[in-house]
């Protein structure tokens, strides 16, 4: 089946609405969804999928949107899947008043975002414009995100959706739909409910180039180094004081540059401090530890260790603790339990007619906590680029193909039991 001459793409246009909205998560949030703004995509999502005959779609009080395509297959048992992607925006870069443009015609040429003309999209810095020659690039104008992480893979599942809905002869077994919030912040999939999914296998599209298919993610710890220093009047200190902030200071000061986010790369982990703050008593350092292989996580944690004893010699009086608590792990590991789903994931992309490649993420996605929480779960390209920048771009095409991808997925799952 040819997708490319038998599909009217609806995804440009979905797209192009959906980053109007206003999604932007916060961190600093007790509540679930962080910010209740992320409902306002989450409402229109559930009309418009009620609207291509979708029945049961609906939005929790959490801000999570569930929908089932029913199977049209005369085939039994064919295995449940799903696919996800995140409703919210980073807030790294401003989600408010975007405004997206289409660039026609890609020539290779700079693209100066016209709100703010010191954005300058070039190729020297972006290496896979070299593949969007002729085709149409979408960025914002400037002043804002653009938002195609992760709306790009929302709009690919939503135009699969009515491409599903309006061609019965896409043959595919029992489809599952997943909107979720606060992925940007780490809570994606916090209320998740893995029952009312009740999929075999799943599949977020939230990754970058075309073709990619993102298997393996960081491991995940968190560690906070609390320190005890000596407080004095600062008038009749000497000798007697011993300040938790400098302790602090030059604790980071002396963490390893070759353990640090900046000089890391590939298969490398970090250890990366992201947050200070404290008194002259008392200071406190939030660390985020990420590695590839589980048992490098205590490792790095005892580098930071080490550091705080090194420093702590010069402060006999001072003391420190090193609290560190699991964040996600790599899904790797239960993907290598189930390596049909990887497979299927390949062969879709490669009747897409791209070139598919397996890759690590030096990060987490909500497919991380998915699988470990018995949904089994890769990240699928959804062509989104420059991620949490005024920079960010996405290519037309590569929402197509990654629409394309998603419909020859639900037909390999059907074909194959």
């Amino acid at each position: 089946m040819d997708f490319t001459t038998s599909l009217s793409f609806t995804v440009t246009d979905r797209f192009l609405r959906y980053v109007k909205i206003d999604t932007q998560s916060d961190p600093a949030s007790p509540t679930i969804p962080s910010t209740q703004k992320q409902k306002d995509l989450g409402r229109v999502l559930v009309s418009e999928l009620l609207e291509i005959g979708i029945a049961d779609a609906h939005l929790d009080e959490y801000g999570y949107v569930y929908a089932t395509i029913p199977a049209n297959s005369d085939r039994k048992d064919v295995p449940v899947i799903c696919f996800c992607s995140h409703m919210d925006t980073a807030p790294d870069c401003s989600g408010k008043d975007v405004k997206p443009l289409v660039h026609k015609n890609y020539t290779g040429a700079d693209i100066v975002l016209p709100d703010d003309n010191t954005q300058v999209i070039r190729m020297q810095d972006h290496p896979d414009l070299k593949n969007q020659i002729g085709n149409d690039i979408v960025t914002a104008s400037g002043n804002t995100l653009l938002g195609a992480d992760n709306k790009a893979g929302v709009a690919e599942i939503m135009d699969a959706c009515y491409q599903l809905m309006n061609h019965p002869e896409i043959k595919h077994g029992t489809i599952k739909i997943l909107f979720t919030p606060d992925e940007e912040i780490g809570r994606g999939v916090d209320k998740a409910d893995i029952a009312k999914i009740g999929a075999f296998a799943c599949y977020t599209m939230d990754g970058e180039s075309a073709g990619n298919m993102e298997n393996e993610t960081f491991s995940a710890d968190g560690a906070k180094l609390t320190i005890h220093g000596v407080s004095a009047h600062p008038g009749f200190a000497k000798g007697k004081m011993e300040s938790a902030i400098k302790i602090a200071g030059q604790i980071i000061a002396a963490l390893p540059d070759n353990l640090s986010p900046e000089h890391t790369s590939d298969m490398q982990g970090f250890i990366h401090p992201v947050d200070i703050g404290g008194h002259v008593e008392t200071a406190t350092i939030d660390f985020i530890i990420r590695d590839f292989e589980d048992d490098k996580l205590a490792g790095h944690a005892g580098v930071i260790r080490k550091v705080a004893d090194g420093v702590l010699k010069q402060y006999p009086n001072s003391t420190y603790t090193l609290e560190t608590h699991e964040q996600y792990r790599n899904m790797k590991h239960v993907l290598a339990q189930h390596p049909q789903i990887v497979d299927y994931g390949m062969e879709a992309m490669r009747r897409a007619g791209l070139e598919a490649k397996l890759c690590s993420i030096r990060g987490g996605t909500d497919g991380s906590r998915l699988s470990f929480m018995g949904l089994p779960t890769p990240n699928i390209f959804a062509g989104e680029h420059a991620f949490h920048s005024k920079q960010e771009w996405v290519s037309v095409q590569d929402m197509q193909k990654a629409v394309e991808t998603i419909l020859y997925l639900c037909m390999v799952w059907e074909e194959k039991i």
